[in-house]
């Protein structure tokens, strides 16, 4: 249960790090922690709903769920959920930040249930744009919790991910019948049309998730 007092209570720095991307905090509210990059808000312990909601929306799709792959280790809730559903054999997590690891290991490990601990997680500190256009691994879900989404990214690297080098790339490594997911912090019809141009309409769908505070979050799921 969200309690407002503790959402109002002033930040408690817990930590802060300089990265190759600038600077990442880690503070406390309360009982929650959030992660800020640079300034900019990215992710708190309490409102999981979308994060969640990015892998639930792929199970609940996907013709077979064995392998997945999720982009962005946040604080744990997507690997969480995926680590729940008894037919995931393997999850593979790919974080480009030492800082966000060391954390989920740390301080935020008991908010997730320990889920790096299980051993069907596979954990790999690397950028996710780098490493998917290397790989030759297919997988049956991917999940993309990168930057705030393709209309508002942090990074501009990060941007490459929501066109068409990025997509063409994502779409060779999906099995046939899998689902790939996207986070995002807007509702972006530019990219539901993007994504169009590169699977069939029928195969996209919009998820728009409610926050107490602050706009909704979008999660955009297409299917081979």
């Amino acid at each position: 249960m969200l309690l407002l007092n503790d959402v109002n209570d002033p930040a408690q720095v817990i930590e802060r790090a300089l990265t190759p991307r600038g600077e990442i905090q880690l503070q406390k509210r309360g009982e929650y922690y959030e992660i800020i990059s640079n300034g900019t808000f990215l992710m708190a312990t309490y409102n999981g709903e979308s994060e969640r909601l990015l892998v639930q929306s792929a199970l609940n799709k996907a013709n077979s769920v064995n392998r997945v792959l999720i982009g962005g280790l946040g604080v744990g809730f997507s690997l969480q959920t995926a680590l729940r559903d008894p037919r995931v054999e393997q999850v593979t997590v790919v974080e480009i930040e030492q800082k966000v690891i060391e954390w989920n290991k740390s301080f935020l490990s008991s908010c997730h249930g320990h889920s790096l601990s299980d051993p069907r997680s596979r954990l790999i500190h690397a950028d996710l744009i780098s490493w998917i256009s290397e790989t030759e691994e297919t997988f049956d879900l991917i999940c993309l919790d990168i930057d705030n989404g393709p209309d508002w990214t942090v990074f501009d690297k990060n941007a490459s991910l929501y066109h068409d080098s990025g997509l063409l790339t994502l779409k060779k490594r999906l099995r046939p019948g899998g689902c790939l997911t996207f986070w995002s912090a807007t509702p972006s019809p530019e990219f539901a049309e993007t994504l169009k141009r590169y699977f069939e309409d029928h195969h996209v769908e919009i998820y728009e998730v409610p926050q107490q505070h602050g706009d909704p979050d979008y999660i955009f799921l297409v299917q081979t």
